[in-house]
């Protein structure tokens, strides 16, 4: 593996900071592997996430989806359950679909809960809570807007937040993608972190911003080129 990586690297110059039409070139040429990759964008933010107050974290559509149709559980009530089974949900339910989960069923990438829920799911949270999986109103995962959260999710709306390093990932689409299809959901992301700058953040907010495919080298793009 180090020794494929080493030759695709040899198509990445290390030292030289790409324009993003460069980079999502670059990253379809060195996105080798038999499956078709994905493509990540890491962006390094000057930031102290060990403060609540400088967290980064939002959702944003893409406009061109990140090239899967993600599963999508809804825990709702009543007419809620009709809408998010309107919109599309894979599956829906209550107090049922939470005992599901207790019993392990995480055959999902999205949960959704309206808040009149919260309280219930609340059992399952342990669960929950370590996979990345717990609805939350931050993500807009938590919400009685039912049906366009799901349409959104199904057409391609993704969550970021920060890591413990200060470095938000994020899946921008598949290594197919036609390149100018990964240029604009990479474009998408970057303003959406940018705008999400928490105001107690001081000095330089990004660092470095690099994509690369799933077993690709990473690439370094350049903040003064057209974003």
């Amino acid at each position: 593996m180090a020794k494929r990586l080493k030759e695709l690297s040899k198509l990445v110059d290390a030292n030289k900071l790409y324009s993003v039409e460069e980079a999502a070139d670059l990253v379809k040429q060195t996105a080798k592997a038999k499956f078709d990759e994905s493509v990540e964008v890491h962006i390094r933010l000057g930031i102290d996430p060990k403060q609540s107050d400088q967290i980064v974290r939002g959702t944003v559509l893409l406009p061109n989806g990140i090239g899967k149709t993600r599963t999508v559980f809804v825990v709702a009530k009543g007419e809620k359950q009709t809408e998010a089974e309107k919109a599309g949900a894979d599956k829906v339910g209550s107090t049922d679909l939470i005992e599901d989960i207790a019993k392990g069923d995480l055959n999902f990438d999205v949960l959704v809960a309206t808040p009149d829920c919260m309280k219930d799911l609340s059992k399952v949270a342990k669960i929950l809570g370590p996979k990345g999986l717990m609805p939350n109103p931050k993500s807009g995962t938590v919400t009685f807007d039912i049906g366009k959260t799901v349409q959104e999710l199904k057409k391609g709306k993704v969550a970021y937040k920060n890591d413990s390093f200060g470095i938000v990932h994020c899946s921008v689409g598949k290594a197919s993608f036609e390149k100018d299809k990964l240029v604009e959901n990479i474009k998408t992301l970057v303003s959406a972190v940018l705008k999400a700058r928490p105001s107690a953040a001081k000095g330089q907010y990004v660092k470095s911003i690099s994509v690369s495919s799933t077993m690709g080298p990473g690439i370094y793009i350049d903040q003064n080129s057209k974003m």
